[in-house]
């Protein structure tokens, strides 16, 4: 891949952008972050992916509060937003630029009910598995703080992580159906808000007794 693959914008989405992305019916979703608590790490790298496989990374700014556009598309309840452990970004999401994510398809919740043969959930185990692609995971721990100079490699990375992610939906969703856990599925999906609201109000074991 080359950086003339995709397209890197800073702070927000273009009006034009967000008028081609919000013509989809799936989008894929990522983001890069400092860390994996919301309320210490920040938010570095949004990237989406369409059904053309049109990609964008945004870069979001130390500080940086809203991203109008980015809340528009992302918000748009006709459209499906595909996620790889979607608890994690979508609370990122909301705490750092208040973006309510839905409706939202996550793909490792969806592998580990339809792909109990196994216990690799990870995005690097289900897309070679699904799309038969092994993906370069070497730049996944990497500074992406430093967003006006991130290297080819990290850019790359970031592409990579929503490049395929609708085809692993589409064959995730065929498997479910096949194997009568769709149902399940998708009261799972539909309950991620009140999960990701109770993580940033740290309530840790809630359902324990």
């Amino acid at each position: 891949m080359t950086l003339q693959d995709f397209q890197v914008s800073d702070r927000d989405l273009s009006d034009a952008a967000l008028s081609q992305y919000l013509q989809s019916e799936v989008l894929a979703v990522d983001t890069e972050t400092m860390g994996l608590l919301p309320q210490r790490d920040r938010l570095c790298l949004v990237q989406l992916c369409n059904s053309q496989g049109q990609v964008t990374a945004i870069r979001i700014a130390k500080g940086q509060t809203a991203a109008p556009n980015l809340k528009t598309l992302l918000e748009a309840d006709n459209i499906l937003k595909i996620f790889h452990f979607a608890r994690f970004d979508v609370a990122t999401l909301r705490y750092h630029l208040d973006i309510h994510v839905q409706p939202v398809f996550c793909t490792k919740i969806a592998s580990k009910l339809a792909r109990t043969y196994t216990n690799r959930h990870g995005l690097k185990d289900v897309v070679q598995e699904l799309e038969n692609v092994e993906l370069d995971k070497s730049a996944q721990s990497s500074d992406w703080g430093n967003a006006s100079n991130l290297s080819e490699a990290q850019l790359s990375y970031a592409a990579n992580d929503v490049r395929y992610l609708i085809g692993v939906q589409q064959k995730l969703t065929a498997m479910l159906q096949r194997e009568e856990r769709w149902e399940l599925a998708q009261q799972c999906f539909q309950v991620l808000p009140t999960i990701v609201a109770l993580d940033l109000l740290q309530f840790k074991d809630l359902f324990e007794h």
